[in-house]
């Protein structure tokens, strides 16, 4: 149990930095620019996990229902306006704003 809370943890700080290092560069570019370099980075770290462990496509993923794989193009959406909106608002306040959007938005999918 307690490998999960420590992983939860360090989720919660990556997601931290994350947003402040977009933020960062969308200040420097623009939103969707730093939003394109965090998906093809992430895309490419991912890709050489996949194929260093193998797995990428599990049996059953041809299954999955059509809006299963739109998380994708939602991440697009969240990390461009993340982008934007740290850097007008800072990280304490966008991180209060996505957390009650998150539990609103759970509490109504419930």
């Amino acid at each position: 149990m307690t490998v999960f809370i420590l992983l939860a943890c360090l989720g919660g700080v990556l997601v931290g930095l994350s947003r402040q290092l977009n933020g960062r560069l969308s200040i420097s570019t623009t939103p969707l620019i730093a939003s394109f370099w965090n998906h093809v980075i992430g895309f490419a770290a991912l890709t050489c996990l996949g194929l260093f462990v193998g797995g990428l496509l599990p049996a059953g993923a041809a299954e999955a229902p059509w809006y299963a794989y739109l998380g994708g193009s939602i991440g697009v959406v969240f990390v461009a306006a993340g982008s934007w909106v740290i850097a007008r608002i800072g990280a304490v306040n966008s991180a209060l704003l996505i957390i009650g959007g998150q539990m609103v938005t759970g509490v109504a999918f419930d």
